[in-house]
């Protein structure tokens, strides 16, 4: 007997956030994770643009790759953790890393990004304050 996956009680249940987005960049799915990490609920999340948790020095940036990866179908970033800038609802920088899956119609063409997504604020910090201190060891010598 096959198994059925439910996707959204395993999307629910899972650590990292889980947020997808429609070919316009309007969210359609935020997990309870993404409520986590970023402080909206789902339900002030849908509906919106990915622009919420952007921020805004990054969007034309953030855009221009979308819009790229909406064209083609394409993206680097299905295998590869992508580790960018983002906000809180509090307004609160984050350092978020994620994956992304393109997700397509029967036809092929692409309708959406999934991102998986883990808060990576406190390794960010971790990793700067190191560099830091290794750069002031390094100015003694």
């Amino acid at each position: 007997m096959k198994y059925q996956v439910d996707f959204e009680q395993l999307a629910n249940v899972m650590g990292d956030g889980v947020v997808i987005s429609d070919a316009k960049g309007e969210i359609v799915f935020w997990n309870s994770a993404a409520e986590r990490i970023f402080g909206y609920t789902a339900s002030e999340a849908l509906g919106k643009s990915l622009d919420i948790i952007t921020p805004e020095r990054f969007r034309e940036r953030h855009w221009d790759g979308y819009k790229k990866s909406m064209e083609t179908g394409t993206t680097r970033y299905g295998s590869t953790l992508l580790t960018v800038p983002a906000l809180h609802k509090e307004g609160k920088a984050l350092s978020i890393a994620f994956t992304v899956a393109m997700l397509t119609n029967d036809d092929g063409n692409v309708e959406g990004i999934a991102a998986i997504v883990r808060d990576d604020t406190a390794r960010f910090q971790a990793d700067r304050l190191l560099k830091k201190r290794i750069a002031e060891l390094e100015a003694k010598s």
